[in-house]
């Protein structure tokens, strides 16, 4: 019998060739189904109420023509019963199986097509009680027993119910598939469900792991995730509010929200995988508007790549002119992982025509202030704890941290510094908002300012003085000093900052050196004496100790000349610092109001020559000499 079916639903017309001629015809769809009715009335209720009906509509008609003959009478016998099924649930497909079923041809039950099978035997009223093991009950022992053990086959099955609505829900396939999934998310391993999230990490250790993980619990996460995403936005959004009510792992339900997203709407993701379907514009608004308000509070995800599909969400939410709520939204959300982004990702361009600069700046101004006062909350906790250890942790968490987020502001900065419409209260706000410990050296800053000044050649004197306060000299390195100290765009008083500093500093270097010379040539004196005390080491420690101490005297004699010549050329920098000094106070009697020109004057006459000698003190020259004298000591003795 199974041989003489045809396999394949898509002709027009669809034959039983059982060796008998076909007495029934049903219409589904565009396709035509040629049957016999007493197979069909063995199984359907429906079918056979249908037939029977006709049969007696036929004989009615026969008996009331009497003025017709006995030719006429035997063919309206033999005429088919005509039966038009009209928005069958699952179409042609669905009733082929159902029909096989009634001729005692097995069929497979997959999850993709158990739910549309359990749909057509309501309609055709296939039920345990017009027949034994009918197509009812066993869709539904399948679905008990093989789809809803398994998460990977509900998402199957729930996806195929899409096209079956109403009569899905109403059968409670639906929920059932969805209490299912959730029932198997919350014993599964939340890595599981964050895999992809996580598709750009190219560690193998983590990615092997994850593998093994998948093996040993036999989901395949890969593979239901996959599934998952394919469900219609109604599904999802009835999916996800079962997993919110079932208080599952925030990391689960952010990892299903963020995965989705950048699966549906388009942008989200820019080198990820999107769906072939592309909602319209006010459908992606919607679905947008519904994935952020059913993230979870909590902080789950804290990785690179989780952050930067929150920037890709808070994009896409500023193109389609999503809600302010949504917004406001993943700004918070960004906010609390933004030691995690990168530069590339705070360069949100801004998409209203009420703003001038090309990047929004306010947006990432209200993002660090989500993250300094998460911050604050941080220090406020660590003052709370007892022990100390974890106080401890805590602190150094924060200040790394915090340091992140200096230097990714900073090079923020340097990005936004060239938009020539970035006003110079805007520049000092962001760069004011961080504390002072989030920056170890302000050579980040210093190349922010020296590019705004670059790109906004047209401001006042005490504008461009307010643009260099944010950077403090003391926290140059001598790289930046070097030139900021040749840098024609800063103003005058900058410049003489950065000298003063940078000849305190080297002041400090000298002066911390000879110190620790003197501290080690005492402590080298002492060895001796502490030595000759024990009588047991005696002989060959102080042999020992007193090579040492005769190397360690000869040197500390090569450093103190070093220092002398070290000393003699800081007093003469001295000199020409304040020489300089007196020259500018001089100018600034005469004409307040310095010009470029002027100043570049200034610079010929003084700077060069200062900053030369300044470098010069760095140069090898001292090692040089240091060499030689060790040299003429080890030929004298």
């Amino acid at each position: 019998m199974a041989s003489d079916m045809p396999e394949s639903s898509k002709r027009q017309a669809w034959f039983c060739t059982t060796g008998l001629p076909s007495d029934v015809v049903v219409d589904v769809g565009d396709m035509t189904f040629h049957l016999h009715k007493f197979p069909l009335m063995a199984k359907s209720k429906k079918l056979h109420e249908m037939i029977t009906e006709q049969e007696k509509n036929h004989t009615a008609e026969t008996v009331s023509e009497d003025s017709k003959n006995e030719e006429i009478r035997e063919e309206t016998d033999t005429e088919h019963a005509h039966i038009t099924l009209l928005d069958f649930p699952g179409g042609s497909e669905a009733f082929e199986a159902a029909v096989k079923y009634c001729y005692a041809v097995k069929i497979e039950l997959t999850p993709l097509n158990v739910a549309p099978l359990r749909c057509a035997g309501e309609v055709l009223e296939m039920t345990e009680e017009y027949s034994e093991d009918n197509l009812v009950s066993k869709t539904e022992r399948f679905l008990s027993q093989t789809v809803f053990k398994s998460l990977k086959n509900s998402i199957k099955t729930l996806k195929s119910c899409e096209d079956l609505l109403p009569l899905a829900d109403s059968l409670g396939i639906v929920q059932r598939c969805i209490d299912s999934i959730v029932s198997k998310a919350s014993s599964s391993d939340p890595s599981l469900f964050g895999w992809p999230v996580h598709d750009a990490i190219s560690f193998d250790g983590a990615a092997s792991s994850r593998e093994t993980s998948s093996r040993r619990n036999g989901t395949g996460g890969d593979k239901w995730f996959d599934e998952l995403k394919n469900l219609s936005p109604e599904f999802f959004k009835r999916l996800i509010v079962a997993i919110k009510s079932r208080d599952l792992n925030p990391e689960i339900v952010e990892n299903c929200l963020i995965s989705y997203a950048k699966t549906r709407i388009p942008g989200v993701n820019r080198a990820g995988r999107r769906s072939s379907s592309i909602p319209s514009e006010v459908e992606q608004k919607e679905l947008l508007e519904t994935i952020v308000a059913n993230l979870p509070e909590e902080n789950g995800l804290r990785s690179s790549q989780a952050v930067t599909i929150y920037f890709g969400m808070l994009r896409a939410a500023n193109i389609l002119n999503a809600s302010d709520a949504c917004r406001a939204t993943l700004e918070k959300k960004i906010g609390l992982r933004l030691e995690q982004a990168t530069l590339d990702d705070l360069l949100i361009p801004s998409y209203s025509y009420l703003k001038e600069t090309l990047y929004d700046v306010d947006c990432v101004q209200r993002i660090l202030a989500h993250f300094l006062h998460r911050v604050e909350q941080m220090t406020t906790t660590v003052d709370v704890i007892d022990d100390e250890d974890a106080g401890d942790e805590q602190n150094r968490n924060r200040f790394v941290e915090l340091m992140l987020v200096g230097k990714l502001i900073d090079g923020y900065l340097s990005e936004i510094a060239s938009d020539t419409n970035l006003k110079p209260e805007k520049f000092l706000e962001l760069a004011f908002a961080l504390p002072e410990q989030a920056r170890v050296y302000d050579d980040g800053l210093y190349r922010a300012v020296d590019v705004y000044l670059k790109a906004h050649p047209w401001l006042k004197e005490a504008d461009r003085e307010k643009i260099c306060g944010v950077m403090d000299c003391r926290k140059l390195t001598l790289e930046a000093c070097t030139h900021a100290a040749q840098n024609e765009r800063l103003p005058l008083r900058a410049v003489v900052q950065v000298l003063f500093f940078e000849q305190l500093q080297l002041r400090q270097a000298i002066t911390g050196t000879l110190m620790s010379v003197d501290t080690g040539q005492t402590d080298m004196q002492t060895v001796p004496v502490e030595q000759q005390d024990e009588s047991v080491v005696e002989g060959e420690v102080v042999r020992h100790v007193g090579s040492t101490w005769t190397a360690a005297v000869r040197e500390n004699q090569v450093l103190r000349l070093d220092m002398d010549s070290m000393r003699t050329r800081v007093h003469h920098l001295e000199r020409e610092c304040s020489t300089m000094r007196k020259a500018i106070a001089k100018i600034d009697k005469v004409d307040p109001v310095v010009t470029n020109g002027r100043r570049g004057s200034i610079w010929k006459n003084f700077g060069c020559k200062f900053k030369t000698q300044v470098c010069d003190s760095q140069e090898p020259t001292l090692v040089q000499a240091r060499k030689t004298r060790t040299h003429k000591h080890l030929k004298q003795q």
